[in-house]
């Protein structure tokens, strides 16, 4: 390893074994750095995936998942500050803020520098005087959100210089824009020229912030309008028994569908479903999901309360409304689904992709991670 120019430690969750918001943003972060700089030497530690192997010489991955659950935290620490100390790399770079610490621990023994990414909720409000101290400390925060960088500027004393943007990307690739498919319309029972309604989301009690349930709460009123309007909500989780029950307070058993769960290779085809994307979530550091259907050419609506912000570009890409005003997002709704909401570029397909790709494509999430290690690294 001494051969190489500068040596990394890359600290993630996951990075093979999940599929979260988290797990994505780690591995764009992992194939950026591997990308821009193939000369780097990096050793990859992560939180909760088990036995992963690299040809390349340069690569060298400590995953933690083969510990139980009760031990790996002080396990994954340990490997962290162990071989912190052993290898003294050039930058710590950390994906989530829980491994934050560590990092101080390294930096106040060592001197060697940190980055921290901060997604939403995790550091919104943020009173762990640990975390907060780590915080103060790193080289660079980076969050995925304006949303969020500017709560946190407001809420810790943090040196603005030090606290920067970079979005999540996708992957465009995957996400095309195509025909509704027979094979989705055929299996839900649906007809092509049916309206839909399309929320992917984890159903879970404390992601309730996605607001799911107030598309549900807002269905009769959309309905009123647009009566053979249906709803399609992708997602599994504890929050099920919850949002059925709401289901059928509202009679609603005819219009809505809860898909459960569907592996990653049919979102496409999901997204292409329908005619309206929304999920008007107040607690979501950016969502990934906005990008997706975008790119898929879909009228996507989110909350004006989160890193949907940033996401929708405040307004340029889709539709935000406040996502405590239930009547605000049914007859947002009933706009888009009737093609007369005020901004035209919704409607376009071909042009709401090439905007999303050119703004939170990869190439462009590289380019951005690429100038702040420049300017912390001017010899790269």
């Amino acid at each position: 390893m001494a051969k190489h120019k500068y040596h990394c430690h890359l600290w993630f969750p996951d990075l093979f074994n999940a599929t979260g918001g988290i797990q994505r943003y780690s591995f764009f972060c992992f194939k950026a750095f591997q990308t821009l700089h193939p000369d780097f030497a990096y050793d990859i530690f992560i939180k909760h995936d088990t036995d992963v192997a690299s040809k390349l010489p340069n690569l060298c991955f400590h995953p933690s998942g083969n510990w139980p659950l009760s031990l790996r935290t002080p396990a994954f620490a340990s490997q962290l500050i162990g071989l912190g100390f052993w290898q003294r790399p050039n930058l710590i770079f950390s994906s989530h803020l829980n491994f934050s610490v560590p990092a101080y621990l390294l930096k106040r023994l060592f001197g060697i520098p940190y980055w921290v990414v901060v997604h939403g909720i995790e550091v919104w409000n943020l009173q762990n005087s640990n975390l907060q101290i780590a915080l103060h400390h790193a080289d660079r925060i980076l969050a995925v959100s304006h949303y969020t960088r500017d709560r946190l500027l407001q809420e810790q004393n943090l040196d603005p210089e030090r606290v920067v943007v970079l979005p999540n990307t996708f992957d465009a690739d995957n996400f095309q824009i195509a025909p509704k498919p027979e094979s989705l319309l055929k299996r839900y029972g649906l007809n092509s020229e049916q309206p839909i309604i399309l929320t992917i989301a984890r159903l879970e009690k404390l992601e309730q912030y996605k607001g799911y349930d107030r598309i549900i709460t807002a269905l009769p009123k959309i309905r009123q309008a647009i009566p053979n309007v249906h709803y399609l909500l992708v997602g599994k989780g504890e929050d099920k028994a919850r949002i059925e029950e709401l289901i059928s307070q509202y009679q609603l058993q005819d219009c809505v569908t809860l898909t459960g769960y569907i592996p990653d290779e049919e979102l496409c085809d999901h997204y292409n479903l329908c005619d309206v994307f929304a999920m008007p979530s107040k607690g979501e550091g950016f969502g990934i999901v906005y990008l997706e259907a975008l790119a898929c050419g879909k009228p996507t609506l989110g909350g004006n309360k989160d890193g949907a912000l940033d996401a929708l570009c405040q307004g340029e890409l889709g539709a935000l409304v406040d996502p405590d005003d239930i009547e605000a997002i049914a007859e947002t709704i009933i706009q888009i689904l009737q093609g007369t909401y005020s901004n035209p570029l919704i409607y376009q397909p071909e042009a709401l992709r090439e905007k999303v790709i050119n703004q939170f494509g990869f190439q462009q999430f590289q380019k951005t991670l690429d100038s702040y290690l420049e300017k912390d690294f001017k010899d790269i």
